[in-house]
């Protein structure tokens, strides 16, 4: 498959190897070596993947490694013909952050996890093995924790990603605040506009903007009846999706600096540390509920139907695939076969 359109480039996520997984009751990591191989190896019609994605946390990168670990980490990912884009910012208690909304202690942590993973992007810029990308955020906390203390959790995680995103700035970076249902503070299109408003430093804190989980945003999951963007009656007619769309992506569009294309069955599970979350589909999934290309527009094209050419690169994000999934070359043959169409169809020259 051939495209005149170069951008935007088209990258994997190697976090799926290791969200939900590695802990009791879960499948094994996947490492580093097989999702970066993985994703080489992709080929449609002598097209391929042009990056990767991943979280700078164990198990696929030691954070605490020093500057000799992020050169590790640039010749491993440049050996397969790739570079980097987008990176999370290990936040979680697990790996050494804190509650974005807990007490100073724990939003000390926070900080200094973003901290930490915006001197490594700033590093992997000099190398020359990130052209572009973020460095993607979360709450770090569940939705229970905030629904225990609302009001001063909210202000709490404002305050948080308010210091985060200076963080930011001072090491030429910019945030992405991952739109997903389970993280407390952000689990609505309200609250997560809420916090992006109130912190209001549109350059360095965006939204991270996943077609699986934004779509539960319109279907009002983890948040109360009257976010729904959808009538309780819906049935999926195309006339209450495209309005809820219509007004999701209006909304949260002028924040959005990183973008996932996945698909999703409208079911929420998870597994692992990741449960009651949005399930991400193959996109040929026939349970899928997106017309994946078509709706990608909502996100890529401004509301007159122009491109907006603000993600240099897009991600598809297949968390919560079966390890037997993932290993499969076909499946990213398959998942590439859909990016290469949301690019032909969103996408511009340069």
């Amino acid at each position: 498959m051939s495209t005149k359109n170069n951008f935007p480039k088209l990258h994997n996520a190697a976090w799926p190897g290791v969200v939900g997984k590695g802990v009791a009751g879960a499948e094994p990591f996947i490492d580093l070596d097989t999702m970066l191989r993985l994703t080489a190896s992709a080929d449609v019609g002598g097209e391929r993947f042009d990056g990767i994605n991943l979280n700078l946390d164990a198990p696929h990168f030691d954070i605490n490694g020093g500057d000799d670990a992020v050169k590790r980490l640039a010749e491993k990912v440049a050996s397969h013909g790739l570079v980097i884009g987008s990176v999370g910012a290990p936040v979680w208690a697990p790996s050494g952050g804190g509650s974005a909304i807990g007490e100073d202690e724990e939003r000390a942590r926070f900080l200094n996890a973003v901290r930490r993973a915006c001197a490594v992007a700033r590093r992997l810029r000099e190398l020359g093995i990130r052209p572009y990308g973020v460095v993607r955020i979360d709450s770090a906390a569940s939705v229970a924790e905030w629904a225990d203390h609302s009001t001063l959790a909210t202000r709490r995680l404002i305050e948080t990603f308010a210091e985060a995103a200076r963080i930011a700035a001072d090491h030429g970076e910019a945030l992405s605040a991952e739109g997903e249902i389970c993280w407390g503070g952000m689990h609505s299109w309200r609250h997560m506009l809420y916090v992006l408003e109130r912190v209001g430093d549109m350059p360095h804190l965006g939204f991270m903007a996943d077609m699986a989980h934004t779509l539960l945003f319109a279907l009002g999951y983890n948040a109360p009846e009257s976010y729904r963007l959808v009538p309780d009656d819906f049935h999926w007619e195309p006339t209450r999706f495209h309005s809820a769309m219509r007004q999701l992506t209006e909304r949260l569009r002028p924040w959005t600096n990183d973008f996932h294309v996945a698909q999703n069955d409208a079911t929420v599970k998870g597994s692992g540390t990741h449960d009651k979350t949005g399930r991400h589909c193959l996109p040929t999934d026939p349970n899928g509920k997106l017309c994946i290309v078509r709706d990608a527009g909502y996100w890529l094209r401004d509301r007159k139907g122009r491109v907006t050419k603000r993600c240099r690169h897009i991600c598809w994000d297949g968390c919560m695939f079966p390890n037997k999934t993932l290993l499969d070359p076909r499946t990213w043959n398959d998942v590439l076969t859909v990016m290469l169409q949301v690019r032909e169809h969103h996408g511009w020259a340069e």
